[in-house]
């Protein structure tokens, strides 16, 4: 089933501030809050549409990726419902006191705050790492060739100095005393009960009692690196690459995100694309128009090839050379197109001018043409 535009969903413009987003969104939950709306799922659905669009759109990063690239921007950046509990503190800040918000929040969507299964009973468990994004520019012929390029950035990675327990005596984590591993305390204010994350382990569910002096008890700490990624051949401005367990390492023992590589094409001085194919312009002289001949261009990978030039070619013509355009896969390449420019000289010398005048007389010239469509010149 296709998803729903998210600015649709939360029935906001899409130059809308932030603040009107949190307020849209906020009234949309309260309106399908499955306590005023009991057993029934498309409420509830509803529910979720409009927790997943505010996720999003809150986030500076993932909404500028989806104003830019749509869904596909987000695959994999921790949207589209895949870990809503990543945005729980800021649902705690838009509805305060409403209810006990924290376990709808959690039966919904499979945790509480902090990011661990409500009820879990213990403390926090592996979690994946983030997804990570570098972007790079590549020359056009690089692009279309495809290339391996070296790239430098930094990456959360398991402390060195603790070995990932986050305790400088080895001792590792326990058991939160506060909440008991459970990672929320309750607070009663009148009618309501609200769940908020545990102050002492803030939503962990477990404290470290010693913690490592270089990553402070995460057990994490940045690290540089420098990897090779390779570039297939054919990549179009504004794709992407993924390099599996090259983001941040995740979190007590978790996967580690992916790294997103996202592509930006320099356009070329002479040769532009069109899916696979590629165009450039080559002048011609009028006696090659004419007479037909073959001229001789440089490829895009930097060879001499021989084009013929076929009789009676006009002004703009496009000549047709197979398999000179895009690498795709399989094996097969587009076509390079070449568009004539026929030169007409500036200056002739005598001999030149009596050898036209001559032509003239013997072929005739139409001093009244008849006007032609656009449409039927050749682009």
């Amino acid at each position: 089933m296709a998803k729903r535009d998210y600015y649709e969903v939360l029935g906001v413009q899409k130059d809308a501030a932030k603040d009107d987003i949190k307020k849209a969104y906020r009234r949309l939950a309260i309106q399908n809050h499955p306590d005023k709306n009991p057993g029934d799922k498309a409420a509830e659905e509803r529910f979720k549409e409009a927790t997943e669009a505010y996720e999003v759109l809150a986030d500076e990063q993932k909404r500028q990726a989806y104003d830019q690239f749509g869904f596909a921007g987000i695959d994999g950046m921790g949207a589209g419902g895949q870990d809503h509990s990543t945005v729980y503190h800021d649902f705690e800040d838009i509805f305060g006191g409403f209810g006990d918000f924290s376990s709808l929040f959690g039966s919904l969507f499979g945790g509480g705050g902090g990011g661990r299964p409500r009820g879990s009973g213990g403390p926090a468990g592996p979690s994946r790492g983030s997804n990570l994004r570098y972007d790079i520019e590549l020359p056009f012929e690089k692009a279309v060739f495809g290339t391996s390029v070296e790239i430098s950035y930094s990456r959360e990675d398991t402390c060195k100095v603790c070995g990932g327990s986050g305790s400088s005596d080895g001792s590792g984590r326990k058991v939160c005393p506060t909440c008991g591993g459970a990672g929320q305390v309750r607070r009663s204010s009148g009618f309501f009960s609200v769940s908020q994350p545990c102050p002492a382990c803030h939503g962990e569910g477990a404290i470290v009692e010693h913690p490592c002096r270089e990553c402070g008890g995460s057990g994490l700490s940045k690290k540089k690196q420098k990897i090779k990624v390779t570039i297939p051949p054919g990549v179009e401005d504004g794709k992407r690459v993924n390099i599996p367990g090259q983001g941040d390492v995740g979190a007590n023992g978790g996967q580690p995100g992916d790294l997103y590589v996202f592509i930006r094409v320099r356009p070329h001085e002479f040769f532009e694309r069109q899916g696979q194919d590629l165009y450039c312009a080559v002048p011609i002289s009028m006696a090659t128009a004419a007479l037909g001949g073959e001229v001789t261009i440089q490829t895009l990978d930097g060879r001499k090839l021989k084009v013929a030039v076929p009789p009676g070619s006009q002004h703009g013509k496009l000549l047709r050379v197979r398999d000179e355009g895009v690498p795709a896969q399989g094996g097969h390449r587009g076509d390079l197109y070449l568009k004539t420019l026929v030169q007409v000289p500036s200056r002739l010398s005598r001999r030149g001018k009596e050898l036209l005048e001559e032509l003239r007389r013997n072929e005739g010239e139409n001093t009244e043409p008849s006007l032609v469509r656009l449409s039927d010149i050749e682009p």
